[in-house]
């Protein structure tokens, strides 16, 4: 079933399709960092969209969740009318190992010496 026929299955890359271009991509946007590395703390839950508390508008955080899952950072489906978003960490653990995890530790040693 493809998003055409059913606009409630969002598509997704397959592991072996992910590409690390984008996912570096995702990973330079400092909102999109902010969503990955809260996600990341939570390793392996599933979030809604509006539990990130993100200083754009909605359509902006659409957009956002958008490049993270379509760059394979990120999986969403629907529960009931909710959209939730997991991290997809194994699969980039798998592909680009360590990729991740130096960048979340890069983000938080920026976070503590900028204070942002």
């Amino acid at each position: 079933m493809t998003t055409a026929t059913n606009p409630r299955i969002l598509e997704h890359p397959e592991r072996e399709d992910i590409r690390l271009e984008p996912v570096l991509h995702a990973l330079s946007d400092a909102v999109r960092l902010r969503i990955v590395r809260d996600m990341a703390r939570g390793e392996g839950a599933e979030f809604s969209c509006s539990h990130f508390a993100l200083p754009v508008t909605k359509s902006t955080s659409t957009h956002h969740f958008r490049v993270l899952r379509e760059s394979g950072v990120i999986r969403q489906l629907y529960r009931g009318t909710t959209k939730l978003n997991t991290l997809r960490r194994d699969d980039l653990d798998a592909l680009f190992p360590g990729l991740l995890d130096a960048v979340l530790t890069a983000a938080e040693a920026q976070t503590e010496r900028l204070g942002d």
